[in-house]
């Protein structure tokens, strides 16, 4: 059996984890991109304001988080949006909709009890790595 390499990844361009995790780990050419919060990687806080401030940030970080693992949100197949309050939704989506204009990736959101160090908004990814081809199917 061939031998797989499993990749840490980690950036100081995004906030440091929280918790004893990492940024992402690379499998093949599968990156799975833990949770990013609206965190200010200089001071370690969330960013001052509401849900787009911290879906604004969020976002940042997973940016360079995918980027220091050879991806790009280009190449992103899943995300997962855990919110606190599910009436922030629409607001999530106009930042969200900054970032991601056409081919949009799988995606989820969901309300939770509580989020780390009482974030509104949390986002959590699986991407490709290397060439990616997309091709549209719709009847």
């Amino acid at each position: 059996m061939a031998e797989i390499i499993r990749k840490l990844i980690s950036t100081s361009k995004a906030a440091k984890p929280v918790a004893p995790y990492n940024q992402a780990v690379v499998v093949d050419r599968t990156v799975y991109v833990s949770g990013c919060l609206g965190l200010d990687k200089e001071t370690k806080q969330l960013v001052v304001g509401g849900a787009a401030e911290q879906t604004r940030q969020a976002l940042q970080n997973l940016i360079v988080t995918l980027e220091a693992a050879g991806s790009g949100v280009d190449k992103i197949i899943k995300n997962t949006i855990f919110v606190k309050d599910l009436n922030d939704f629409g607001t999530v989506n106009d930042e969200y909709k900054k970032v991601f204009t056409s081919h949009f990736p799988a995606r989820s959101c969901v309300q939770v009890a509580r989020l780390p160090m009482d974030a509104l908004v949390e986002i959590e990814s699986i991407a490709l790595t290397g060439k990616v081809k997309t091709e549209t199917i719709s009847d």
